[in-house]
């Protein structure tokens, strides 16, 4: 057979793309399944789909339907009377992410009438900020971004303006600019189901009086209407499903008496909290957000008037705190130094709980199986802490070992962790909810829940070959990249999941003459528990006198990869998918 070529070769300074033959492995499968030939048949195609690519069920007129959708594509030709593929069109087949991605993203496949509860929700932490956690911006901007995303728990911090007659969201105690909350309200309304139909759960980190409550409790009604859930039980014993909740907004905060009562003990006041649980005085309060307000309202004013004001902005309002109370589908609180103890509490009542990354820490060191037993029926929500003011995160898979369902992300930082979220929330069709392994369901004949901390046996090896790279040079420009050297391509390929599972490989340096990388090389992971691995990948252009260039990464759940050659696509460091860059890769889970 003739060696293939890849189109777009092309010519930077003195170095020449040179022309790169796909992999022998690829050559051989084309020839066994057409069988010597130079074309393959849809018959011959569907013998390939079926036992190398998992399709166990395709017909023939599902083959013949792939054939005239590659034909159409490559050869732009409405009407093409060839019915059959050459081994360049088979190569272009198997390497385009479209035609041949490496999950299954086209719709949800799990079980969706389980309580909430059962599942891993993508969740994000101070969902209006711009930026950092001390002087960035508040806006409907970033809200918008991450309901397109998919992510299904929005976070709002509620604060009064400097007149105490409106409601503004921002990060109270630091010097964020403000949002009006109805701005933020009908964000959600409009985007909160443009990625998914599953419901949108809007946590209210609130620091109000009880009229300005009462106000929001005004505003969310008349704004999502029907769309707004409202539970029928004061006391749930389990919470409904993701698929009996489609379209429908959630809302969850502390209940105003629990509000009230928490900041007297035994008759003593206690010294107010912010929405991180972190003790601060009055005075700082009160000069920071009211100077904010009285800027960001003079603005407000100059620049336009929201003809909601002109019906809320009153006196009295038609609802009283009750109404509040009324519009909460699911109670919150923060646990105490007591965690043991509050774990255990009211196991039979649904509630959601917050806890910051070092209590949950200190939770998963001291009470592991406690942790995992509450998150049965109720949700555990983390959240970065304080000291992350540039808006990083921490690692997701502590929070999902011990079934925590809500981690909360900041979704504007960067990094390997936030590449770990995104990639869990690319299974069941990016929908937003991730049913957590049964495992984390089951209780034993004593008591017995799942123990993180408890050692398994490999139940699986995931194994990975990693064939070739492609798509650089549309996708980078010479700032990135120095197009003139040759470039010398790596990828480093691991698991990220629980600590026995936990490992990071790489491939060779290739130097070769062309911006296509060919490596051919296999790895095998032997996994404990696969149902909560993700597969790392990331290519790296070897820089001899600086750091390594970034050159793509993504994150994929092991338990959704589709066995066989796949076109795995690369993202850059936010997660935003390059338009060409991918790699060849080949799975199988045994």
């Amino acid at each position: 057979m003739g060696s293939f070529s890849f189109s777009g070769c092309f010519v930077k300074g003195n170095f020449r793309a040179a022309e790169v033959a796909p992999p022998a492995e690829m050559e051989e499968m084309f020839e066994k399944y057409a069988e010597g030939g130079t074309h393959m048949t849809a018959e011959q195609l569907r013998r390939f789909l079926s036992e190398v690519q998992g399709h166990g069920g395709i017909s023939l007129a599902e083959a013949e339907q792939v054939i005239e959708q590659v034909l159409q594509r490559w050869h732009h030709i409405a009407k093409f009377t060839r019915k059959t593929l050459t081994f360049d069109d088979f190569h272009h087949y198997l390497f385009s992410p479209d035609f041949n991605p490496p999950i299954g993203d086209q719709q949800v496949v799990q079980d969706m009438t389980s309580p909430l509860s059962h599942y891993f929700i993508y969740t994000g932490h101070n969902s209006y900020l711009t930026g950092n956690q001390l002087s960035s911006h508040s806006s409907d901007v970033p809200i918008i971004k991450s309901l397109k995303k998919g992510v299904r728990a929005i976070e709002l911090d509620l604060w009064p303006n400097s007149s105490k007659n409106d409601v503004l969201v921002l990060h109270g105690r630091t010097l964020t600019t403000p949002v009006k909350l109805i701005k933020c309200l009908k964000a959600i309304k409009e985007f909160a189901f443009s990625a998914s139909p599953y419901p949108v759960i809007v946590t209210l980190e609130d620091h109000l009086t009880t009229d300005l409550q009462a106000k929001v409790a005004q505003m969310i009604t008349q704004i999502f209407g029907e769309m707004l859930y409202y539970s029928e039980s004061k006391c749930l014993k389990e919470l409904p499903s993701p698929e009996e909740l489609k379209y429908r907004i959630i809302i969850s905060t502390k209940p105003p008496k629990e509000k009230l009562e928490s900041k007297r003990i035994n008759g003593r006041k206690h010294k107010k909290r912010d929405s991180n649980g972190e003790d601060v005085s009055k005075k700082e309060q009160s000069n920071l957000t009211s100077n904010q307000a009285d800027d960001h309202e003079k603005s407000e004013h100059n620049n336009h008037s929201d003809k909601y004001n002109e019906t809320c902005n009153c006196k009295s309002y038609p609802f009283e705190a009750p109404a509040y109370k009324r519009i909460i589908a699911i109670t919150s609180g923060k646990l105490t130094d007591k965690l043991k103890k509050e774990l255990k509490f009211e196991l039979e009542k649904v509630r959601r709980v917050s806890l910051s990354e070092d209590k949950f820490k200190k939770a998963s060191v001291s009470y592991g199986t406690d942790v995992v037993r509450f998150t049965q029926k109720s949700i555990l929500r983390i959240f970065p802490k304080q000291t992350r003011i540039n808006s990083s995160n921490y690692n997701p898979i502590t929070g999902w070992i011990h079934g925590a369902q809500m981690v909360a992300f900041n979704m504007q930082g960067h990094g390997k962790y936030l590449w770990l979220m995104q990639g869990m929330f690319r299974a069941n069709a990016g929908c937003g909810y991730v049913k957590k392994p049964t495992f984390f369901m089951n209780v034993g004949p004593d008591g017995q829940v799942f123990n993180p901390k408890e050692k398994v046996p490999v139940k699986k090896t995931l194994k990975v070959k990693v064939y070739l790279g492609g798509g650089w040079h549309p996708d980078f420009n010479r700032t990135q990249f120095k197009f003139w050297s040759p470039p010398q391509f790596y990828t480093r390929i691991g698991i990220a999941g629980v600590s026995a599972d936990k490992t990071m490989k790489k491939t060779k340096k290739r130097v070769v003459g062309s911006w296509r990388p060919v490596w051919d090389e296999e790895f095998a992971f032997p996994l404990t528990v696969p149902e909560l691995a993700l597969l790392r990948v990331e290519v790296c252009k070897y820089n001899m006198s600086e750091q390594d260039d970034f050159a793509g990464q993504t994150c994929l759940p092991v338990f959704q990869l589709r066995p066989g050659i796949r076109a795995v696509p690369l993202y850059d460091r936010k997660g935003e998918k390059f338009g060409s860059v991918r790699l060849l890769m080949r799975f199988e889970l045994v």
